[in-house]
């Protein structure tokens, strides 16, 4: 998915050069703090339950005060810094009291908290409210539960130096630094990098509610893990854990993952595989002149990569592979599989009924007609007219003068397909989709998070499909699978809001909503679906993906005979409705 992949790495540009950039280009005191900017210095005891409760603890106090406090949010503290000043006497706490005095001397350093008179409640109807749970649960004293009470009535507004909000709702996290000089960054800012990231799921990510696991709880699962990793993999390995357990197919490594890449290797088979009916299938060749080298035929099934069933694999590799679903995971690995730094792989397989076993050969990327899950050709026009007077259009390559043509010559035909298992090339939903409904009409709701209320979320107004100056009178079906993600998710439901739509096909990615990124220290990044998108009534598409109303799925026997099941299945659905008729 070569133009997905370089779509995304266009939009994480784009943001890291917004990010970048100071609130309003104005310095603040944060910006002079320079002191740990080579390392935190911090000396950690050996861990145990008291320790790592503790070191819990602190995180969610810092990242409550970096997002409330009246003075952090002026950028008047370089909370990462304020980090490392804390540490030292916090870590020599020999008990809870002297802990929680420790804790409070440091709030009061930073003066009175003035009375807010801006600050409004939360609203009843929020969708998201904020959690603040964790404080009442800890056994932190009365005095400095009540402080903390105290700094959230009274909690920052307006510009944050830390955290905005982009014109479409999503956060923007702002004055973070990479830290890129530190290859392996020291203890102390591994165990920032955990508290950074915890902190902002769990007031700014829409879907934190929808993750497997409770996320109160993931910070003190990885605590041991970052402070313990004893090099830049193992660094690497929990972060791309943690961001696993957003369950979010945006959230990946896009940025620094050096080691990891460098153990997957760049050689890979000259063909692509995916996983249908479970299985690992030969489905492509990237060069179809390396095919007698490569002796596979399109629909054989790997069984075992150096001399390790397939499945097991799969199931070693899961937590190194973020994703919503397992749809999307699966698709993720798939391009893996026949990854290495080596020359070869041992596979076994099955073809004509037969299992062989061979040393297949691995060609380096660069040398490949290499695509990413879907392939292109930007020569054909994105429309064609199928058997049966019925309308075909790939959204992978359309243009936007592409539209009038298409509502002109397909305006009379049974039925119109729209082929979204790829990411679109345009934005189609207030241009092509008003074609296929005769009024306004509303398909989605955001939630959106807010600076001054962190961990609030609100749904807005619904956004709807335009009223057209023509409605087509045919079928509309709707063609999705893994691969139709984000973009292509939101658009698969404004063309959903038609009134005679059917989509057909397979669970989608699941990660919708415009994304936030997110950066680490030791040049890690991530990001996150940064607003919450649901269809008018509230129902979620995050993790679940778009529903297909008729699903069908690629089979290996199709495979082998080079058909399109999902495809076929559209045509076969307007003929029959057509009889209907």
């Amino acid at each position: 998915m070569k133009k997905l992949k370089s779509l995304l790495i266009i939009l994480l540009v784009l943001t890291i050069s917004v990010v970048s950039q100071t609130t309003e280009s104005k310095l603040y005191p944060a910006d002079d703090d320079k002191e740990f900017d080579n390392g935190s210095n911090i000396l950690f005891p050996k861990l145990n339950k008291q320790i790592i409760d503790d070191l819990e603890l602190l995180g969610k106090l810092w990242g409550f005060l970096k997002y409330h406090h009246p003075e952090v949010g002026k950028g008047n503290y370089n909370w990462d810094n304020e980090l490392f000043r804390i540490l030292p006497s916090y870590l020599k706490a020999k008990n809870n009291k002297q802990r929680d005095k420790i804790v409070l001397d440091w709030i009061n350093k930073y003066g009175e908290i003035p009375v807010c008179k801006t600050c409004k409640e939360t609203p009843s109807d929020a969708y998201i409210k904020p959690d603040l749970s964790w404080v009442e649960k800890s056994n932190m004293n009365n005095d400095l539960k009540k402080k903390i009470f105290e700094i959230y009535s009274n909690r920052h507004q307006g510009v944050h130096y830390y955290i905005g909000m982009q014109p479409a709702g999503n956060p923007e996290f702002l004055n973070e630094n990479l830290y890129s000089n530190m290859f392996f960054p020291d203890t102390g800012f591994r165990l920032l990098a955990l508290y950074k990231y915890w902190n902002m799921i769990h007031y700014f990510f829409p879907y934190k509610y929808q993750t497997d696991k409770n996320w109160d709880d993931v910070l003190k699962e990885y605590i041991p893990m970052f402070i313990l990793a004893k090099d830049r993999l193992e660094y690497e390995l929990a972060a791309i854990q943690i961001i696993g357990d957003v369950n979010d197919t945006h959230a990946n490594f896009w940025g620094g993952r050096k080691m990891i890449d460098s153990i997957r290797g760049n050689n890979y088979a000259s063909f692509s595989v995916k996983f249908i009916e479970k299985k690992l299938v030969v489905t492509d060749y990237y060069n179809p002149e390396l095919k007698e080298e490569s002796e596979l035929e399109i629909g054989d099934i790997i069984t075992h990569i150096n001399r390790k069933i397939v499945g097991l694999i799969v199931d070693s590799l899961k937590k190194y592979y973020p994703a919503s679903n397992e749809s999307a995971m699966l698709r993720d690995i798939s391009m893996d599989m026949l990854r290495s730094v080596n020359n070869s792989v041992n596979i076994r397989y099955i073809t004509s009924e037969q299992e062989k076993q061979k040393e297949l050969p691995l060609y380096h990327r660069d040398s490949l007609n290499f695509y990413m899950y879907y392939k292109t050709d930007e020569t054909e026009n994105s429309y064609k007219l199928l058997d049966e007077n019925i309308g075909y259009v790939t959204l992978a390559t359309i243009k936007y003068e592409d539209m009038p043509v298409i509502k002109e010559i397909f305006k009379d035909t049974k039925g119109i397909i729209i082929d979204i298992r790829n990411y679109p090339s345009v934005f189609t939903p207030f241009t092509l989709a008003p074609f296929f409904v005769s009024d306004f009409t509303p398909f989605v709701t955001f939630t959106n998070g807010n600076v001054n209320n962190p961990g609030e979320f609100t749904f807005t107004p619904p956004s709807r499909v335009p009223k057209p100056s023509e409605t087509y009178k045919g079928k509309l079906v709707i063609l999705v699978n893994e691969i139709t993600q984000s973009s292509a998710e939101y658009q698969s439901m404004a063309f959903k809001a038609g009134e005679k739509t059917t989509i057909i096909g397979s669970q989608t990615a699941g990660a919708d909503g415009n994304v936030s990124t997110i950066l680490l220290p030791g040049g890690l990044r991530t990001m996150i679906s940064g607003i919450g998108v649901y269809y008018p009534d509230g129902t979620q598409t995050q993790r679940i993906g778009i529903v297909p109303d008729i699903e069908v799925k690629p089979t290996i026997e199709g495979i082998r005979a080079g058909r399109d099941e999902v495809l076929e299945k559209a045509i076969e659905w307007i003929k029959n409705e057509e009889i209907k008729k």
